[in-house]
């Protein structure tokens, strides 16, 4: 599915206040990156650099650069060089393995060992397609490899190479001494089933100017068909029903069986290159990011009860099946009590010393110390508002953070919004024309994690759980008034019986406010404009947003002045009594795995608090309470919490 509409938000970008941003942006970007950046850059580069200026995303790792990069054989006559691997087997599911290198004559930190998959890809230099990474910001010498490496390390990771403490003698003088020497490293990386044979291919020179010394011979998994990365999300409100979603390399339908004997079909979906966002100048995702996702099968289980324990397992006799999985179906909505966790901008890191296209630093600890809650029994839910995995055109990376987010997502319902990173691209329908998703325009998102919406690429629903209603809206999707989802918005929060649930929480990814440095360019003053009147009219009781890189909370808060401040309990817990409803208390929660935004200096008067460590938040929703915790991933220790009361 091409999302091809060739209009863009004309009430956002010609607006003169965005054009003003806008024109705040470029004037950032050339002070800042005016030796750094080619002279001759599209508009669209420039905006996509501009924003992320601001938000940690423009230090770009070389590794991110690849595919800018001339490639050539090495001019090497080292006949002792080799790469081996520590198993001649199929590969299992998820694995490491020891690569080692040996008889290299001179230790460098210039040695690299990259995965490469499908292993027949080219990774020699490619001038056919020279005039298609313009887009890269980098028109110098395009392009490079043929195909992006899903992840590399370099020899110097092993502590004793640079030093050649593992040695071999390969000849020996006339007087028995050693007249060559070489040296041998080792590096473990973590490989999970992506379907495709992999290579391993060592490089020298670098990530600036990398030249092919030796590859692997090909490695397949032992079962690339096999069902994998399964996870759940509410399809309702009852919550007697729950989807089930899982990767195969089969287009075979397969099975959920769950309950005493019961089960249900798969339906079966994919996507191709040519449903990837583009154009003359094409996108990572249609190009050389671009990776077979295999297939989608999702089935949904019915005849449940709510707040209750199940098991499933997923697959087929001729694929092979999942573990049996236990999991707890969400309290139904306008029942008495829920606890979730809310997060945004995870993504994933590896498990290994290697580099990524997009690494997030803090997404491994924030998932451990989630799973370990869910393990608990204690948590009906997880809420992701946006910017997932950060894949952005990458699409292997979705199996990893697919992979990452199992012990999770497989276990109570995993409710998503849509992001930046996973919608927006230029000419594609979306509000801002940046190539934040890589070319990905929502299809592989909307694929993977199939919300209650109502259409494709109309990402926005409410669903009720406990005393909860929540509305989850799309901010990369039209929002201004008479547009669709504006209408939506209107009529959902109208519609809301606060009987049946008390609490009203409002869900997207980009904020309304935050203090942080990059707060210039990620709040859209327009989006305040139009949809916080809504907040207030339908007295929304907490507001949540991701896309800043960090924890802040707000006083009840409208057209940026405190209505009210919370008094503290008994405890000293900051808490506000909504039974004289003043306005939403608003909270960034983007901390979840991306390098971590830096506050600036002063923080304005409806700012309460700010905390810039990974973590999430943890909501205990009763009918007369809600109590909001910030938890500190790497300690699992409380930093901060507050209390909405209706007595």
């Amino acid at each position: 599915m091409k999302r091809t509409s060739k209009t863009m938000s004309l009430p956002t970008f010609f607006n003169p206040k965005f054009l003003i941003t806008f024109i705040i942006k470029i004037f950032i970007l050339s002070s800042t990156f005016s030796t750094a950046l080619p002279t001759s850059l599209s508009l669209s580069n420039v905006q996509f650099e501009a924003e992320n200026s601001l938000n940690n995303e423009h230090e770009i790792p070389l590794f991110r650069t690849l595919n800018r990069r001339h490639l050539i054989d090495c001019l090497s006559a080292n006949p002792y060089l080799q790469i081996s691997v520590n198993t001649t087997s199929s590969l299992s599911d998820e694995q490491y393995i020891n690569v080692t290198v040996s008889g290299i004559s001179r230790p460098s930190d210039k040695y690299w060992v990259a995965v490469i998959s499908p292993s027949h890809s080219s990774v020699k230099y490619c001038p056919l397609n020279s005039l298609l990474y313009k887009e890269t910001g980098d028109l110098s010498n395009l392009p490079l490899l043929c195909h992006y490496p899903v992840k590399a390390a370099f020899l110097k990771n092993d502590p004793d190479f640079l030093t050649c403490k593992k040695s071999e003698c390969k000849k020996q003088g006339a007087d028995g001494s050693c007249s060559i020497k070489t040296c041998t490293a080792s590096i473990i990386f973590h490989v999970i089933n992506i379907r495709t044979d992999i290579e391993f291919v060592l490089f020298d020179n670098g990530f600036d100017a990398p030249c092919i010394l030796k590859r692997t011979t090909p490695l397949p998994f032992a079962n690339p068909n096999k069902p994998l990365y399964g996870h759940i999300s509410s399809v309702n409100s009852a919550a007697t029903s729950i989807r089930v979603t899982w990767v195969s390399g089969s287009i075979e339908p397969q099975q959920v069986q769950y309950g005493n004997g019961k089960s249900v079909t798969s339906d079966v979906s994919t996507f191709t290159q040519d449903d990837m966002c583009g154009g003359i100048v094409k996108s990572p995702a249609e190009d050389f990011g671009w990776h077979d996702p295999g297939y989608i099968h999702t089935a949904v289980i019915t005849g449940l009860q709510a707040s209750a324990k199940f098991s499933y397992k997923y697959g087929s006799g001729a694929v092979g099946w999942s573990d049996e999985i236990q999991f707890r179906t969400p309290p139904a909505g306008g029942s008495d009590e829920l606890t979730f966790l809310a997060f945004g901008d995870m993504g994933k890191a590896p498990r290994d010393s290697t580099v990524e296209h997009y690494i997030q630093p803090g997404s491994i600890s924030v998932v451990d110390a989630m799973a370990e809650e869910v393990a608990t029994g204690k948590v009906d839910s997880i809420f992701h508002i946006g910017d997932i995995s950060y894949a952005t055109g990458f699409l292997v990376e979705w199996d990893y953070f697919l992979h990452l987010i199992t012990p999770l997502a497989s276990r109570v319902s995993y409710m998503t919004a849509i992001g930046n990173h996973e919608r927006d691209y230029a000419d594609s329908g979306s509000v801002y024309p940046t190539p934040d998703s890589g070319g990905e325009c929502g299809v592989p998102y909307e694929s993977y994690f199939q919300m209650p919406t109502s259409l494709k690429d109309k990402p926005w629903y409410s669903i009720e759980q406990g005393p909860v209603h929540f509305t989850v809206i799309s901010t990369e999707h039209k929002w201004t008034p008479g547009s669709e989802q504006y209408n939506w918005m209107k009529s959902d929060l109208a519609s809301v019986n606060r009987t049946r649930t008390p609490w009203l929480i409002f869900n997207g990814h980009r904020p309304m406010y935050t203090s942080a440095k990059s707060a210039l360019v990620s709040v859209d003053p327009l989006f305040v404009t139009f949809v916080e009147p809504l907040l207030l009219q339908n007295k929304v009781d907490l507001v949540l947003f991701g896309h800043v890189h960090n924890y802040e909370r707000t006083c009840a808060l409208y057209k940026g002045k405190c209505k009210a401040k919370p008094v503290k309990d008994a405890n000293g817990v900051d808490t506000f009594n909504n039974s004289n409803y003043a306005a939403p208390v608003q909270a960034v929660i983007g901390m979840a795995g991306f390098t971590l935004d830096e506050f600036s200096p002063i923080a304005k008067d409806w700012s309460l608090k700010r905390i810039s460590k990974f973590g999430y938040s943890r909501i205990h929703a009763k009918r007369e309470e809600l109590k909001f915790e910030f938890v500190n991933s790497n300690t699992r220790q409380v930093e901060d919490s507050f209390r909405i009361i209706k007595k």
